[in-house]
């Protein structure tokens, strides 16, 4: 009996022992943002797994990866296409402006400017949403970033489970 006790209060402590890491991890993933092209294209895969995982996990007990405070998961919010164009840091504004357009709805539409560049910016747009018959939601997003002025601009499609928190790629 004893046993089953200790055993049942591991698991549950389990996700606060995780979170109480997750600091230490967004430290470490800021510093690789100096990261190379080449190897940011080699981390891309493996990357969008483990983002999409800790964006699951973090959903289903309730904490959004922002009030956590950890990185979000970039891969599972950007583009490839939206990724190779930018830095580490440039790759969070885009994600953070495409969490906050989400959260907004059809029409919102959240901006954000280079701290490390200034001949850098972007946008997120939600143009569209589609209730699914399972109970999820997707919905479309326009991401714009504009280099040099020149603007790219990338839709995207954005899902979440029913029951699930937060919004991935699809």
């Amino acid at each position: 009996m004893k046993r089953a006790l200790v055993l049942s209060g591991l698991i549950a402590a389990a996700p606060i022992v995780a979170l109480s890491a997750v600091p230490v991890a967004a430290q470490q993933a800021a510093a690789k943002c100096a990261d190379t092209p080449a190897a940011k294209t080699k981390k891309s895969l493996f990357g969008s797994v483990l983002g999409g995982l800790a964006s699951s996990a973090l959903g289903r007990i309730g904490a959004p990866s922002s009030v956590v405070g950890i990185a979000l998961p970039v891969g599972s919010l950007l583009s490839d296409a939206i990724i190779n164009l930018l830095d580490c840091k440039e790759q969070q504004q885009a994600a953070q402006a495409t969490d906050q357009a989400i959260r907004g709805g059809v029409g919102s539409e959240s901006s954000w400017k280079s701290e490390s560049r200034s001949n850098v910016s972007g946008r997120s747009k939600v143009t569209g949403e589609e209730k699914l018959a399972d109970g999820g939601q997707c919905m479309t997003v326009t991401d714009i970033v504009i280099v040099d002025g020149e603007e790219t601009s990338v839709p995207k499609r954005m899902c979440r489970a029913r029951g699930a928190k937060g919004f991935a790629r699809v």
